[in-house]
């Protein structure tokens, strides 16, 4: 019985299967370093390179990485308050879903301590 039923049956040479003889490749050093000539890749990167002659404005570093320090406090403090926010907003549409009543909270003031007597009339 043959797997393939619309095929016809193999011949000898299919059966015995076909090698195919492959060569191993032998890099010749010359040839793989042949384009490392000490030439830079790029003949203008020289532009780009900062040169020891040029003085270093230590002032405007430092308000430029107090300015970057400031940035990212703010964008961490501003980032923990809308997490809290939403927080916050989860917790009273889980409260109003759940169908309880009076789910706002409500800033009262604090009591002042009494001494006796009542403020309110009589």
């Amino acid at each position: 019985m043959s797997l393939h039923p619309h095929r016809s049956p193999p011949t000898a040479d299919e059966e015995r299967g076909r090698v195919v003889p492959f060569r191993p490749r032998t890099a010749r050093k010359a040839e793989a370093f042949a384009n490392l000539t000490g030439e830079p890749a790029v003949p203008d990167v020289d532009d780009h390179l900062r040169r020891r002659q040029e003085p270093d404005d230590y002032g405007h570093r430092m308000r430029m990485n107090a300015l970057a320090l400031l940035v990212l406090v703010v964008l961490g403090v501003g980032g923990a308050w809308i997490v809290d926010t939403m927080a916050q907003m989860r917790r009273d549409q889980d409260c109003v879903l759940m169908g309880r009543r009076n789910c706002a909270q409500l800033a009262l003031p604090a009591a002042a301590p009494s001494a006796g007597y009542s403020t309110l009339p009589r």
